[in-house]
């Protein structure tokens, strides 16, 4: 990872997970996925993920073959925003499957111009943990790894501390994404990090969106051979922050303005209650994230920046009940959304 890229990773960004966009015939619309990029981009975020879940794991199917077009498209208009603007933008593609899948796309990444490889455990079961590592450790050979916590709901396995000391040992991996939803599975991730020696090199970025805010508002303090740690999550790369992006960056420079030994003002414990019950309806919580996907194209195509909630997979949409949960969350927490600020910018960014 270039040296830019990682002082912007370890200081803390918003990253939203990128969707996938599609026209009526769940075909690729490159045009709409630019639009989308430069909404996320004139947001203000400071990376973006690509090639990961809320992207669809399926875009690797020979079916429809698109991982690497999706990136290239997704990493070009990065890159021109980065030459109008001297902004830097940290650039994380998704790496999955077996080893030589994993390291193959790690690879293309590196050649496309990727910062990092968020290195999903999905799809390996018959993999040990010491697999896992061995893993990790030739995808870093490629490129710089951003670690992945990943629930078991979606595809994801439980670690104990020693097993994230392990991976936090590696001298490649930049950051971890913690995504367990589940707080003792968090707390036993950022433990192990902080038991490695290389717990000041590695940033930890939640992926938590039932408890984004709290998350970001912790601070998680160790004591190891006699010494006092303390870690904190700095950033987050979220499928949830692919919606109403524009607020989410007001919301983030906020958390961050409180002082590290300050109290934490109450509203931002309000605010979390807000943010997760808002993530409840679109993530489709309610029937084990069935609808995540389509529920945060439903709140884009609200907005105008997509068509249509269409996925891949044509049995993929909106589960029963889900539809009006949205419509609650909406109406029930309009300082939420950046409406306003879409419908002044739509037409630019098409």
């Amino acid at each position: 990872m270039n040296e830019k890229a990682l002082v912007l990773l370890k200081k803390g960004v918003v990253m939203p997970a990128m969707p996938l966009v599609l026209d009526e015939s769940r075909k690729f619309n490159e045009a709409g996925q630019r639009t989308l990029v430069r909404y996320y981009l004139d947001s203000g975020v400071g990376g973006m993920g690509v090639g990961i879940h809320t992207t669809q794991f399926e875009i690797r199917n020979p079916e429809h073959d698109i991982f690497e077009t999706v990136c290239s498209v997704v990493i070009d208009e990065i890159k021109n925003f980065e030459k109008a603007t001297g902004k830097t933008i940290i650039k994380v593609g998704g790496a999955c499957g077996r080893t030589s899948q994993a390291v193959s796309e790690a690879a293309l990444l590196n050649k496309l111009g990727f910062d990092a490889a968020l290195l999903s455990p999905s799809g390996i079961p018959e993999l040990s943990d010491d697999d896992m590592i061995e893993r990790t450790k030739a995808v870093a050979k490629e490129l710089s790894v951003f670690g992945f916590f990943l629930q078991p709901a979606t595809g994801g396995r439980v670690h104990d501390a020693g097993y994230w000391k392990k991976m936090a040992d590696i001298p490649e991996l930049v950051a971890i994404k913690c995504a367990p939803f589940n707080r003792y599975q968090t707390h036993d991730m950022v433990r192990g990090v902080v038991m490695s020696d290389r717990r000041e090199e590695v940033a930890l970025y939640t992926g938590n969106d039932d408890t984004i805010i709290l998350d970001l508002l912790s601070c998680y303090s160790f004591n190891i051979d006699g010494k006092e740690f303390k870690k904190r999550f700095v950033g987050g790369l979220l499928g949830h922050w692919a919606v109403w992006t524009r607020n989410v960056i007001e919301m983030f420079d906020r958390i961050k303005a409180i002082p590290g030994d300050g109290p934490i003002p109450l509203e931002f414990m309000e605010l979390a209650a807000k943010v997760t019950d808002a993530n409840a309806a679109f993530f489709d919580a309610a029937n084990d994230y069935a609808g995540c996907r389509a529920g945060l194209h439903e709140v884009l195509k609200r907005q105008g920046l997509i068509k249509g909630i269409w996925c891949l997979d044509p049995n993929e949409g909106l589960s029963k009940g889900q539809l009006e949960e949205i419509d609650r969350v909406i109406a029930t927490y309009p300082e939420l959304n950046d409406d306003e600020y879409v419908k002044e910018n739509l037409s630019k960014w098409q």
